[in-house]
């Protein structure tokens, strides 16, 4: 990343530490990701706003201040892995890469996977594992994980991703509740799940199926 890169990207993470109070290694990790190599060309000239934009596949890119707090919701500090469903730019999957050593990312339409692989390519991300999937059906393969991160909103969690959850690990989700989203983490703890209302928020919801 270059000097004047740098210089716009610090100034990102100190607008969303300004909006919304963050551990030094959250605002660390928006500051180290250049969030205009994940932005539409069309679009870099608002690549380093607080604005969520558009992309293919009639998805978004969440705002950088999006993605700060639902990084800062997971608590990444001492965790080790993370799970995120719904990969879409790879924009939130480079930020969890500063913080975890593997992130594991699914995406249920292909093109967008392959985009992001590229630009994880790029930017010689070597910790980010890609697989294209339904997310609602977790990754059993590398479970369990310390963090789970929903990247679009849903109505119920499926069971078989709190079973991949680590016991103590905290899981984190925009949950569709009447006619709005709430940001809501759950932790686990044994059997039991405890889980905590946050804030409300504007996601993509998440789809059946992969898309071809």
């Amino acid at each position: 990343m270059d000097r004047i890169t740098a210089t716009k990207t610090a100034r990102l993470a100190e607008e969303c530490h300004q909006k919304f109070a963050l551990d030094r290694s959250v605002k660390e990790a928006i500051a180290k990701t250049d969030r205009e190599k994940f932005v539409p060309m069309g679009f870099k000239h608002n690549a380093y706003k607080l604005d969520a934009l558009p992309m293919g596949s009639a998805q978004w890119i969440s705002s950088p201040l999006t993605v700060a707090k639902m990084t800062q919701y997971l608590e990444p500090d001492g965790a080790d892995r993370v799970l995120e469903i719904g990969c879409g730019s790879g924009y939130q999957a480079a930020v969890l890469s500063h913080l975890f050593r593997g992130v594991f990312t699914i995406e249920r339409i292909e093109s967008l996977m392959l985009e992001a692989k590229a630009r994880f390519r790029d930017l010689k991300i070597n910790n980010i594992h890609t697989r294209t999937d339904d997310g609602q059906n977790g990754w059993t393969q590398y479970a369990p994980y310390d963090r789970i991160l929903f990247s679009a909103s849903t109505k119920k969690i499926p069971q078989k991703l709190f079973d991949q959850l680590a016991d103590g690990g905290i899981l984190v989700a925009p949950m569709e509740v009447a006619n709005k989203q709430v940001i809501t983490s759950y932790r686990k703890n044994g059997s039991s799940i405890e889980s905590k209302e946050h804030e409300v928020c504007d996601f993509v919801p998440v789809l059946n199926g992969v898309q071809k």
